[in-house]
């Protein structure tokens, strides 16, 4: 800004061309002022007729001439707008400020209209659609190249399929789209990939609301279902049916349940009320074990430690957290028992790792009932495998199972989402997890009329995600949908369930109970599930 002297003496500012045109004065031919309303600009006239301005400080007394010039900048070409000022070199991206996000934002109808579901075979099924990963860059990503990323991080699909991708739209660097992957990320580079995204299916089995009286909402859950997005789950979820289905939103979960877990599922319609219900429940599960379990009450006080973050792998170790279970058989009948179970603190799989270590896993624990934990099963902690080794066999043994062990293991939505092949999926909704970036293994599938396209005949995004949104029949294909190109078997029943049920929640003056499953009674035997 220039700076001048009157022919009183005094300081005025010139005023730049954007100003005058943000604080519109209106000066009479007197050359009296009429003030704007916007303060603390006073607008000055000079006896040259010029325009003229000084900033005030009510407070301090202080004009802006009292504080240094800033510097020149005359002459020295063209800023970009909203670059914060700056002036970018020759070749260089203009990276725009990190939204900030909100991250008390629920899911909308926008998300829910992504696309529909059906129920075929007693398995609740969702038409596969299009899906926005999006995600900032990650810090160990900065001077990396999309094409290094993509190798070293996102390694379900071949680069060939991004490089594709990225010839049709389908991936953007701060909305723009990219078409050459040797682009070298910074910090604050915002990424979105679109996908064709394929969901599991679930167990058909409606979700029941036992109450919802205006504080909190109880529902029981069947097994197999999520209850927030997660991996590749976002429709067959327990928040996305019931505010899909019954137009429940904006809800606060008060405990949390595996994925292959039935039974009580409380939800808080406050923040305040959610805290408060936490700190005063009782749990309580029933569940099926392996061999004739102890009589009497059976305390496990082994420390629990996390062997994964990524997907939330957990085994007994002194170097563990403090923790407590209170199990107490309730039938036998000849060759598994039905086991009611306290746990008195909330460590992640707690009843099931305390089990294992008890010597009697969870009749069908895909995870904690494994042959990879060696020949004791982790009876007494015996592993006699490092951790790594550990995972490794875990995922050695359920790859040969068509993946569907696997994706219970990979997929349980722990509380620090899983992030072995992908990263945070961020889609500005309140689930806290935030997930991100993945690649496309756990995003595609069959879906809307996407005309077929072949490789030799390449469609536009546009065109794809215009007839994505009609819903047609599930026969359809993506082109460069890899998952589009698998026919997998449909689970069974059994596949989808695991013999652990939330049966009761209760506190100082309230109690909220589902039924108990059919494979708790005392004379079933496994032949009668199916």
């Amino acid at each position: 800004m220039h700076v001048r002297v009157s022919a009183k003496g005094s300081l005025l500012f010139l005023v730049p061309q954007r100003l005058v045109r943000r604080h519109v004065v209106r000066f009479s031919s007197s050359a009296n002022i009429k003030r704007p309303l916007t303060r603390p600009f006073i607008h000055l006239w000079s006896q040259q007729g010029n325009l003229t301005m000084e900033q005030s400080d009510t407070n301090t007394g202080k004009r802006k001439h009292d504080e240094p010039d800033p510097p020149e900048t005359a002459g020295r070409g063209k800023r970009r707008r909203g670059a914060g000022g700056k002036k970018l070199r020759p070749g260089e991206r203009y990276i725009p400020p990190p939204q900030k996000r909100n991250p008390g934002v629920s899911f909308s109808q926008d998300h829910f209209n992504e696309t529909s579901y059906y129920v075929e075979g007693g398995l609740r099924k969702v038409f596969p659609y299009y899906f926005d990963f999006k995600t900032y860059c990650k810090g160990r990503w900065v001077g990396k190249s999309l094409q290094e990323v993509f190798k070293s991080e996102f390694r379900s699909e071949s680069i060939e399929y991004y490089e594709r991708a990225a010839k049709e739209g389908r991936i953007r660097l701060n909305e723009t789209p990219v078409e050459d992957l040797s682009v070298v990320l910074r910090n604050n580079d915002h990424m979105r990939n679109t996908v064709h995204r394929h969901e599991p299916p679930v167990i058909g089995t409606p979700l029941k609301i036992l109450v919802d009286d205006g504080e909190v909402l109880v529902v029981d859950k069947p097994a197999s279902i999520p209850v927030h997005p997660c991996g590749r789950f976002r429709h067959n979820t327990v928040i996305f049916i019931l505010g899909k289905e019954h137009g429940i939103s904006e809800l606060h979960t008060v405990h949390r349940l595996d994925r292959l877990t039935s039974g009580v599922l409380l939800f808080a319609r406050t923040l305040e009320t959610s805290k408060k219900l936490d700190q005063m429940l009782e749990k309580e599960y029933v569940c099926r074990v392996e061999g004739e379990f102890p009589e009497g009450k059976l305390i496990c006080e082994e420390p629990i430690l996390v062997v994964s973050f990524k997907i939330g792998l957990c085994r007994v170790d002194p170097k563990g957290k403090e923790c407590r279970t209170v199990f107490q058989r309730l039938s036998f009948n000849g060759k598994t028992s039905v086991v009611r179970c306290l746990p008195l603190t909330g460590r992640t799989h707690q009843i099931r790792v305390h089990l294992q270590y008890l010597g009697f896993p969870i009749l069908n624990d895909p995870i904690y009932g494994s042959h990879a934990w060696g020949p004791h099963r982790g009876k007494g902690g015996l592993i006699g495998k490092s951790d790594e080794e550990l995972l490794q066999a875990l995922v050695e043994e359920h790859r040969s199972q068509e993946d569907l062990h696997l994706l219970a293991f990979m997929d349980d939505c722990i509380g620090v989402t899983k992030e072995a092949a992908k990263v945070e999926e961020t889609d500005s909704e309140a689930d806290k997890s935030g997930k991100s970036f993945p690649a496309q293994a756990e995003d595609c599938s069959e879906k809307e009329n996407c005309n077929k396209a072949s490789p030799e005949e390449p469609q536009s995004l546009e065109s794809t995600v215009a007839n994505s949104a009609q819903k047609t029949s599930p026969g359809t294909q993506d082109h460069l949908c890899s998952e589009c190109k698998l026919v997998r078997p449909d689970p069974t029943k059994k596949e989808l369930i695991m013999y652990l049920h939330a049966l009761r929640y209760k506190g100082p003056d309230f109690e909220y109970s589902a039924e108990s499953p059919d494979w708790a009674k005392e004379d079933w035997v496994e032949t009668d599930f199916s």
